[in-house]
């Protein structure tokens, strides 16, 4: 049985709604990121690299990285289709998936919620954070302006509505105000029966 090492609200969220997407059968093992559990040595046996999301396949190997977890997903169960199949579509996809987790991720929230690991002294605190913000609000920007009006990021529901809905799920918490377009696509998976049951699994109360 595959495994799924996750934190609740974090972009293991995305892997999760991906996994219970396909109707996988796995085990979900929480990482407690504040307590330090993904540096304890029986975490860094499965994942050196002390980082969520881990993805333990039947096979007993590991995969980590949230772009290389989705697209194998993607490529190894196709019902449903999580990739357009497409050379063009598929960059596409991989094109967002990658800008939502190494930009508005790795660069602007990054700054947000691991402030110290950017600022050389805390008086820089705010400085940094703020400059966390300016970041996720002008990726939010782009992003918006490449969506549609209704309907999913590119096209079908993908691998990259997963990455996009956890960056939105995170601005919805911490009341950064999304542009239309990324509001409309945050509402819509929210719509998904899949997305609101794996919130709730993850302790997430759904008004």
């Amino acid at each position: 049985m595959m495994k799924l090492y996750l934190t609740p609200g974090s972009c293991s969220t995305g892997i999760h709604i991906l996994l219970e997407e396909l109707d996988l059968v796995f085990e979900a093992h929480i990482v407690n990121l504040l307590a330090g559990t993904q540096h304890t040595p029986e975490y860094l046996s499965i994942n050196p690299k002390a980082t969520i999301p881990t993805l333990v396949r039947n096979d007993g190997t590991a995969l980590t990285e949230f772009q290389a977890i989705a697209y194998w997903l993607a490529r190894s169960f196709h019902k449903p289709k999580l990739l357009p199949g497409d050379p063009e579509g598929d960059a596409r996809v991989i094109e967002l998936m990658d800008y939502v987790v190494g930009t508005l991720h790795g660069q602007g929230f990054a700054r947000i919620f691991t402030t110290d690991k950017f600022a050389p002294s805390p008086a820089d605190y705010e400085a940094v954070k703020a400059q966390g913000m300016e970041m996720v609000k002008r990726g939010f920007a782009i992003i918006n302006d490449s969506l549609s009006p209704q309907g999913y990021a590119i096209g079908a529901f993908s691998i990259a509505d997963a990455a996009l809905f956890y960056v939105e799920f995170w601005a919805d918490k911490i009341g950064i105000a999304l542009p239309e377009q990324c509001l409309n696509h945050y509402r819509l998976m929210l719509t998904r029966p899949v997305v609101r049951r794996v919130l709730m699994e993850e302790g997430y109360r759904l008004d």
